[in-house]
Order: C-alpha cells, then sequence, then structure tokens
C-alpha cells in the first residue's frame, strides 16, 4: 500500500484558457478539489507555497478551509519557505489550523526555491545573522517553531494579567499536541536529508534535487531516501518515519488526457543550474495509456522507496479535470502497482 496525494502549486492568470483567473478562483478551486480528492479515496491535498508570485501563498487560512471541509484526508504544504516565517506566529497558525482539521496536518518545511525576487524574506523583515546565509536562517527558523510545537511554557507570565494564567511558564496557544510529530523536510540535498532524520522530521523529495553524481535523477532520489532512513535508525528515533516523493503522471485514458499530455511526458531528467554554482537535476515526467504507464512506473526506484506518492496537478485545467486525473491513477495505475 502507498499513501497517494495531490501537490497543486496554485497558479492563476488571466489568461481566458485558464480555469483560475484569479486568486479567489485558485483558493476556492482547491478546496473543492480536496474535496472531490477525499471522495475519490486519495489520501492527501497538499499545497505549494510561493512568495510575490501568482500562486498560493499563505497557507494556513487554506489548509484550515480545506479541514473545515473534508473529515479524513491529510492537509499539506510542500513546502513553505521558512526564511520568510515567523515561528511564534507560525506555532499559533498551524496549531489553529491542525485543530480544525482534527489532527490532520502533514506540513512540509525547507529552505524553499528559487525566488521571484531577490532576496524576497528581507521584505518580510529577516535577515541572516551574522555569519548565516539564508538557508542558516531556514534552518534557525525551524528549529524555533519545533521547538515550540513541543507545547512547553517558555514565557514569564504578568503579574496582573487580564485572565487568570494557569500555574508556571505560559506557552502559545491554540497548542496541538501530535502536530511536532507531523512536520516533514523538503530536501534537494542527501546532506539535508539526513539533517531532516536528525531532527525527526519526515523526508519531502520533489521533482528537483541537486545533482550530487550523475546519476539517473530517480536513483539519486532512491539513494537520498536510504541516505535518509539509515539517519533516522541512527538517531534512535522511536516513530516510523515517512517518506514522500513528486511526479507529474498523467494516464491517458480519455479524448482529453490525449489532447493535453498524448505527446508524451518529459521523458528525460533535464539537467540546468538554479543558481551561479548548483548544478540541479529535474526528474522526468510520465503520461502514457495505463498499461505502458504501469511499466515505466515500476522502474522509478524512488517511487517504489518512498511510502507517499504526490501527483503534481495542472490545477488551471480546473477541479473537474484534475479529479479525473486523480481518479485515473487511483483506478487505472495504482491497483496494478501494488499501492491499493
Amino acid at each position: 500500500m502507498k499513501k497517494i496525494g495531490f501537490l497543486s502549486f496554485g497558479h492563476w492568470t488571466p489568461s481566458p484558457h485558464s480555469q483560475t483567473r484569479s486568486a479567489s478562483d485558485t483558493l476556492l478551486q482547491s478546496i473543492d478539489l480536496a474535496v472531490a480528492a477525499e471522495e475519490l479515496g486519495a489520501d492527501g491535498a497538499y499545497f505549494r507555497v510561493h512568495h510575490f508570485a501568482r500562486q498560493l501563498a499563505s497557507p494556513f487560512p487554506l489548509l484550515a478551509a480545506v479541514g473545515a471541509r473534508t473529515s479524513r484526508i491529510e492537509i499539506g504544504t510542500a513546502v513553505i519557505d521558512m526564511r520568510y516565517e515567523n515561528p511564534h506566529y507560525m506555532a499559533e497558525d498551524s496549531g489553529s489550523a491542525d485543530l480544525i482539521a482534527g489532527g490532520r496536518l502533514q506540513l512540509g518545511i525547507s529552505r524553499g526555491s528559487p525566488e521571484q525576487v531577490i532576496d524576497g524574506w528581507r521584505y518580510f523583515g529577516y535577515r541572516p545573522a551574522e555569519g548565516e546565509t539564508d538557508a542558516d536562517m531556514a534552518r534557525r527558523h525551524a528549529m524555533i517553531y519545533l521547538d515550540l510545537l513541543q507545547g512547553q511554557g517558555f514565557a514569564q507570565p504578568s503579574p496582573r494579567p487580564m485572565f487568570a494564567n494557569p500555574p508556571g511558564l505560559l506557552r502559545l496557544e491554540p497548542h496541538s499536541a501530535g502536530l511536532r510529530d507531523r512536520i516533514w523536510w523538503g530536501a534537494a540535498t542527501n546532506a539535508t536529508a539526513v539533517w531532516a532524520a536528525q531532527n525527526g522530521m519526515h523526508l519531502q523529495s520533489s521533482t528537483l534535487k541537486f545533482d550530487e553524481n550523475g546519476k539517473p535523477f530517480h536513483v539519486q532520489q532512491a539513494e537520498q531516501i536510504k541516505a535518509y532512513r539509515d539517519a533516522w535508525q541512527a538517531a534512535g528515533h522511536q516513530r516510523t518515519p515517512r517518506v514522500s516523493v513528486s511526479r507529474s503522471i498523467f494516464a491517458l485514458v480519455d479524448d482529453r488526457d490525449r489532447a493535453y499530455f498524448g505527446g508524451g511526458g518529459q521523458e528525460e531528467d533535464q539537467l540546468g543550474y538554479i543558481d551561479e554554482n548548483t548544478r540541479a537535476i529535474f526528474g522526468r515526467s510520465y503520461a502514457a495509456e495505463p498499461d505502458v504507464l504501469i511499466e515505466e512506473l515500476k522502474a522509478d526506484e524512488a517511487i517504489a522507496a518512498a511510502d507517499t506518492l504526490l501527483l503534481t496537478v495542472p490545477n488551471q485545467l480546473g477541479v473537474d479535470y484534475n479529479a479525473h486525473v486523480i481518479e485515473a491513477i487511483l483506478k487505472h495505475v495504482a491497483p496494478a502497482l501494488g499501492w491499493r
């Protein structure tokens, strides 16, 4: 068995060809797609977080709304850029959203991806400390956030409070017990995957990874997963670690699928530079008739190694079509691969 969810980047554009022409369209359709995915039997609704872009940004109002409209499906992010986050405010927001959802949040956090603007986190009021990089700052914010989620008191209460306080130091409220154990780290390297394991976070690995040895993307990703699990075991955590990978996968089962994706997927990995010094490898996508797709996916070592698969969906094609994309995988592909 494998958990299968969707991952939406939440794009919108005023183009007449888009079903999401405004931020309102994207937000409301994101909720509707999560509801539809739950009805279809999918396991997760995940959302990307980007700033300064016509895409989903602050995630917690959306996650809370999805939580209020659904009852079973996991609700998450992939990923929240911790360079932009106030860990204290985030602890309150995520605690509230998790309580609304009944403890179903699965929050992916990380250093974030290449940005739309130069050092966008500076506009949010954040600066790396002396000797820190922006990645160091993201990890520092993450560690503060993880500590706050433990729910321990740390703030000295006022001797003249407006309301009566419980005894001892005060913690942030509302607190959602168990959320600390449902935090994931989005890792683009083996080293950060190991760091995530050492700090008790689950692993998210996307369709992009730093090219560390020249091997095919799915092989490098499988090696990353192994390094993560080895580090988790060495750290002595008592919980079972989880690993998700993201893929663009389209089963061609009707004329709409063939019109949109019948030319085939991006059938080879792509190499490129995400900054002046960092060479990255971008994983291939998959688009084929179900019988062909099943054989291709059998060869993907990272999908085989992961316990959770996130299907990246073309949200601008609308709720109905994206629900169809999810259903086609659940019905025509997953059973033959032993995922259902």
